[in-house]
């Protein structure tokens, strides 16, 4: 048996919601994160609990990439398909390469499933044989036999299955079963039947690998070179709420975390509900008004206060967000965006919530705006919107989104002894003067005047503050000028942000991709892939989306043609082109997934020979 080196692979695993495809992705992933690889991953599913089985609708996939060089995202094409029914097949055969392996699971062809998919006839045919490299296994048959004496019924024994298809994968591309064993036994320590079957299975995978005749070959991945340090793989809404707990801890303060269940955001929530031992308060609230309100307590209480949702949950904190702004208290307010309106896509991903998260609420009521660009990111903004909230006294939106909540990456463990201190805010105040809570410093931030404290009692309300003393006022100079210190207060937060650095290329170049939020992988491996070509064509990535950073006009108008990817109809877009008055070139989707890297690169081609269209 020979090996096949290559630099990086792209697997995709895909069945029935209930065949157990995203455990198997997740633990191929943990084993990969412990290989060394580099690695992304992008699981896929629908939003009912119960999909209907066999359909193309009911369908469930999980997309890892890895590789031996560094990886930015899951990928376009893969190189491996695990079909475990006809249905995953139609859905995904579209996205094999030519002569990849194809795993099927014959069970899952079976009449009922092939008019489930709507087949006529069964696709495993000569011509599919020729395109790819097929092994075409009955894995639930030979997985009933491989527990044909444990104690367990039909149903149970064929929910293994996953750990089967797994084990052969594990085999086909040379990784260990250490690391999935080890979890199983933790997994079902009290239920040893459970244990011991999924064992049984996973091993029996991996040995029919090495008894089959007919495999070519196995394909042999090295280890990534990689920044020495501690690494653990992590989701981006696990490493959201880890940069929460960070940020409560290096401010000496406690966290609260009020929030209602709600896809995709209800992982964070999940999570920072395990940790009370660092800090942490949880409040599951009654509803998503409740829930901010209550962190809006935490806030007045010196507690750093945070809550999260996704779009129509944000429309109905909305609200209490305004009364966040009038107050000036520090909030962090996560949005992880999903295809809407209304309840629209709520496992699929989409950026189109910015106009929300810029303009939403009633009045004059500006706040800092941060996007995530990648799961561990997620930490990093995290840990930066508790820091702008904190210091400047206001509620920040930081926006993610279901790509970055699901995916995974590796994740360098920074030491917190070198993590920047949030120190608590000094007195505004002179002592012995009498208390003003509105008197301000000289970046227009106000006192955090927490209860308790000696001589700090002030009025607290949504009404319109007089200045210096917060007393309600109805006086339309005072009302003008309070909108304004608001809005300068927020905008003299850019004068923090590090200057904007070009991810690829340099200001000589012809055109310039700007991206945003989760784009950020796909956006950089289009514009290496145009670079390797030869076209002179740049990268740059924003984060702050509000204010923005000083230096974004000069580095646009360095670029006569600028290219503008979202997943949404244009939003960032067209506020770029009312504030500088320059034409983009929108690259636009919006169909509950990423974009695939030659989404990024074709329209480049096309504007270059035929004048841009823009993508349907």
């Amino acid at each position: 048996m020979t090996s096949k080196r290559a630099v990086q692979a792209i697997i995709l695993f895909a069945g029935d919601s209930g065949d157990g495809v995203q455990f198997a992705g997740s633990q191929f992933t943990q084993t990969t994160a412990h290989h060394g690889n580099d690695l992304r991953t992008f699981p896929d599913f629908p939003a009912e609990i119960r999909a209907p089985k066999g359909t193309t609708a009911g369908v469930s996939g999980f997309q890892i990439r890895f590789g031996s060089e560094a990886v930015l995202s899951p990928g376009d094409a893969c190189d491996a398909l695990v079909a475990f029914n006809a249905a995953a097949l139609k859905n995904h055969i579209d996205h094999l390469k030519r002569r990849g392996v194809l795993i099927v699971d014959t069970s899952g062809f079976d009449r009922k499933n092939l008019s489930l998919a709507e087949y006529g006839e069964t696709p495993l045919t000569t011509a599919l044989r020729d395109a790819f490299e097929c092994y075409e296994i009955d894995i639930s048959a030979l997985t009933r036999e491989a527990l044909k004496d444990e104690p367990l019924g039909v149903k149970e024994k064929a929910r293994a299955k996953n750990m089967f298809a797994l084990g052969f994968v594990y085999w086909l591309y040379h990784r260990d079963l250490f690391h999935t064993e080890a979890y199983l036994n933790r997994r079902f320590r009290e239920e040893p039947a459970l244990r011991d079957a999924n064992l049984k299975a996973l091993q029996a995978g991996y040995h029919y690998g090495e008894t089959m005749e007919a495999v070519h070959y196995r394909f042999q991945i090295e280890p990534a070179e990689m920044k020495k340090g501690r690494y653990r793989n992590v989701t981006g809404n696990q490493a959201l709420a880890l940069g929460l707990v960070v940020a409560a801890h290096r401010a000496d303060r406690g966290l609260y975390y009020a929030g209602y269940p709600i896809t995709p955001a209800s992982d964070i929530l999940h999570f920072l509900s395990q940790h009370p031992n660092y800090g942490v308060t949880t409040f599951q609230a009654e509803d998503e008004i409740a829930a901010i309100s209550a962190a809006i307590g935490a806030a007045f209480g010196g507690s750093l206060a945070a809550t999260a949702s996704s779009g129509p949950g944000i429309a109905l904190k909305a609200e209490a967000m305004a009364l966040a702004v009038m107050l000036e208290l520090p909030l962090v307010i996560v949005n992880v965006q999903r295809g809407g309106p209304s309840t629209g896509l709520p496992t699929k991903t989409e950026q189109s919530d910015l106009m929300q998260a810029l303009y939403g609420r009633n009045g004059e009521a500006p706040l800092p705006v941060l996007a995530a660009k990648s799961p561990a990111d997620c930490f990093d903004k995290a840990l930066e919107a508790a820091q702008i909230a904190m210091d400047h006294m206001t509620p920040v939106i930081l926006l993610s989104d279901a790509y970055l909540a699901n995916g995974s990456e590796p994740w360098r463990v920074p030491r917190v002894a070198d993590l920047t201190v949030l120190k608590k805010r000094k007195d505004v105040n002179p002592s012995g003067k009498g208390f003003l809570p509105y008197l301000r410093d000289e970046n227009l931030v106000r006192d955090w005047a927490v209860p308790g404290e000696p001589e700090k009692q002030h009025r607290i309300g949504g009404l319109e503050k007089a200045a210096d003393t917060g007393c309600v006022s109805y006086d339309p100079e005072n009302h003008q000028n309070m909108v304004g210190i608001r809005r300068r207060k927020v905008e003299r937060i850019a004068e923090d942000y590090p200057k904007l650095q070009l991810e690829e290329g340099d200001w000589r170049d012809d055109a310039l991709y700007l991206s945003w939020g989760s784009t950020y992988g796909t956006v950089r491996s289009g514009v290496r892939e145009l670079r390797k070509a030869g076209k002179r064509v740049a990268h740059l990535h924003l984060t702050h989306l509000h204010p923005l950073p000083a230096d974004l006009k000069e580095i646009t108008d360095a670029f006569d043609r600028i290219y503008m990817p979202e997943l949404n109809s244009g939003q960032l877009s067209e506020v770029l082109k009312g504030r500088f008055l320059k034409n983009l070139i929108p690259i636009l989707k919006i169909k509950g997934q990423p974009f695939a890297t030659q989404e990024i690169t074709r329209p480049f081609y096309t504007f270059e020979f035929e004048g841009f269209p823009q993508l349907r």
